[in-house]
């Protein structure tokens, strides 16, 4: 009897010094990625860091694409509470308001991820971004950056000059816009027929995806002219949460939350800039010529895409004020 009290109060004290948390607040955060996918696994990551943060009281459950909702209907599904929150790409509701075109890849805007991230988070980016979340019933925790894309080219381009005439590929929409208005002659092609396109002198050049990714696909065998750093192209990642758990959240919960974010941002754009760089050096050892545009160029580029940019701003008081706010930075920078 007395070996069964003592194991008792034994158990009872690890219990204490060891207490076991139930989550206070568990939640499901669709992606429009799938597993494996190195964006899915960073938004595990997410809900991991919150957990240990919180001590177990913040579980967030990321669901694949598709799972829940289709890929762009996470906006309205989080802002009526169906899901509570989302990493996603903003550009997919641009059929709500333009200005979530504009800002979920602001063509020809930024050469290097800290930009972005700096205009953002400091060149009050972030809070006329939320102006447009509040409309949704939605809160932005913050934005992370996949990284700038690369050009594929098959063509020496050292500047604006060289996009005269080139026959490449672009998506539609403000991305064809601005290289058209650049002298460029864009058509549209499915990702699954840049190679080809390329070897057999369809295309010339192509806006496709990362410089790592390219090089993976054996794009440099045949573009062996890449411009790296890319000057056209850099698609956000948002993390978003339903304004109405936000708004009844304690203040340390809502700055561990950002704080995540601003680590998730950081390890994406770390990462993703390695493995850029380790290709770039393997490409350069195989005889690749990468031009990386001088910042001349680079700003002749943004003046050409802010003249595009007014397409949208027309139609959005938002995006307008956020196109606004870019340049009075990008100026501020040296950077147009």
């Amino acid at each position: 009897m007395f070996k069964k009290v003592i194991g008792s109060v034994a158990v009872a004290l690890a219990l204490a010094c060891n207490p076991v948390h139930a989550a206070k607040y568990e939640w499901t955060f669709q992606s429009s990625d799938q597993p494996g996918i190195f964006m899915y696994q960073m938004a595990e990551n997410y809900g991991k860091w919150m957990s240990e943060m919180t001590d177990g009281e913040v579980k967030i459950s990321v669901a694949p694409v598709g799972s829940v909702v289709q890929y762009n209907e996470t906006l309205d599904s989080v802002s009526a509470g169906i899901l509570q929150g989302e990493f996603t790409d903003p550009s997919y509701f641009a059929g709500h308001d333009p200005a979530f075109g504009l800002i979920g890849n602001t063509v020809g805007a930024f050469g290097h991820p800290s930009e972005a991230l700096k205009f953002l988070n400091y060149g009050g980016g972030k809070e006329i971004f939320q102006k447009l979340y509040d409309k949704y019933n939605v809160h932005l925790i913050g934005v992370v950056i996949t990284g700038v894309e690369a050009f594929v080219s098959s063509k020496p381009l050292n500047g604006v000059d060289d996009l005269k005439g080139l026959k490449m590929r672009a998506p539609e929409g403000m991305v064809q816009k601005v290289f058209a208005a650049a002298g460029a002659a864009p058509v549209n092609l499915p990702g699954s027929e840049v190679y080809t396109s390329l070897e057999k002198g369809v295309i010339d050049a192509a806006d496709y995806t990362l410089f790592s990714v390219n090089h993976k696909q054996g794009m440099h065998k045949i573009g062996k002219y890449p411009v790296f750093p890319g000057f056209h192209s850099m698609p956000l990642q948002v993390v978003t949460i339903n304004k109405e758990i936000w708004d009844g959240l304690p203040k340390n919960v809502q700055t561990m939350m950002e704080t995540a974010v601003w680590r998730l941002a950081t390890e994406v754009f770390f990462q993703y800039e390695m493995q850029d760089l380790e290709a770039a050096a393997k490409a350069r050892a195989e005889g690749i010529q990468i031009s990386d545009w001088s910042l001349e160029e680079r700003a002749k580029f943004r003046n050409i895409a802010q003249a595009q940019w007014g397409s949208v701003t027309e139609k959005s008081p938002i995006a307008k004020e956020y196109a606004d706010a870019l340049v009075k930075f990008m100026k501020s920078q040296g950077l147009m």
